[in-house]
């Protein structure tokens, strides 16, 4: 994570997009980028150290991504990239389960990172068909295809609202991701907005034995203390959101909190 940030503890802060083309409750492409450069400008006032874009607004989401919105995030992204000037890092991740659109849209957009909630764990959503498809080789080919090697892959372990398909310890889940190629494993708790388990938090972290852990859901102002004791940094977004948009409040008090962390750690 040195190449990406130069902070300890860093954090990465999520822009929920309004929905894109093709949904029902889209309406220009012009207000979902206004209200994006909104959030995002709030998020750097705010000195956060990242910034990841999804679309979460695409209800129900597709597994794939259609070229529509492969075509909208990219240009969406573009424009992240370029007004955040190199001073902050921007990743994006489409959802719900298509890493290869991901890298795509962050290789056309020059952005840095991607998040993908399914890598290595066999895994079900039954709401959208059953078993989730993971395939991390041919991802890691695809980034090689596409001479996308620099952008680094956010992997969520056993992630939220998935069940496992296959008896696996949050170690392993740690250990295969590493090996696969992921830059820095994502731990979530079994919800949004709920923070992970403390006992699996401890463990993933003595098994990342120094390999990047995030956590991806959950951290606020009051339990950064205690959670980021176990983790590397954090990708934050309902807990610095008001209505589904970025609240600058919430997120000058978390980023109070981290700022006296990292005094505190120096």
């Amino acid at each position: 994570m040195k190449t990406l940030f130069k902070i300890a503890k860093p954090i990465i802060g999520v822009i929920y997009l309004d929905a894109l083309p093709g949904y029902p409750k889209h309406e220009n492409l012009k207000k979902v980028m206004d209200n994006m450069l909104s959030d995002l400008k709030i998020l750097q006032e705010c000195s956060i150290d990242g910034i990841l874009i999804e679309n979460e607004n695409d209800s129900p989401h597709t597994i794939k991504a259609p070229p529509e919105i492969i075509s909208s995030m990219s240009v969406i992204a573009k424009e992240a990239v370029i007004q955040a000037e190199g001073r902050t890092p921007i990743g994006v991740e489409f959802l719900l389960n298509d890493p290869e659109a991901s890298l795509a849209i962050a290789n056309a957009a020059h952005a840095q990172f991607i998040r993908t909630d399914y890598f290595v764990d066999k895994m079900e959503r039954p709401e959208y068909g059953g078993e989730m498809e993971i395939n991390p080789q041919r991802l890691m080919e695809y980034r090689k295809k596409i001479k996308a090697s620099n952008i680094l892959l956010f992997t969520d372990i056993q992630v939220k609202y998935a069940r496992m398909l296959e008896e696996k310890t949050i170690e392993q889940s740690v250990r295969d991701a590493r090996t696969s190629g992921s830059n820095a494993c994502v731990i979530s708790g079994n919800l949004t907005g709920n923070s992970p388990d403390l006992n699996e938090l401890e463990r993933a972290h003595k098994a990342a034995e120094g390999f990047p852990l995030f956590i991806g859901s959950g951290l606020n102002h009051e339990n950064a203390p205690e959670l980021l004791k176990l983790a590397d940094g954090a990708i934050v977004g309902t807990s610095i959101m008001k209505d589904g948009r970025i609240d600058m409040e919430k997120t000058k008090r978390l980023m109070e909190s981290v700022f006296k962390i990292r005094s505190t750690a120096t």
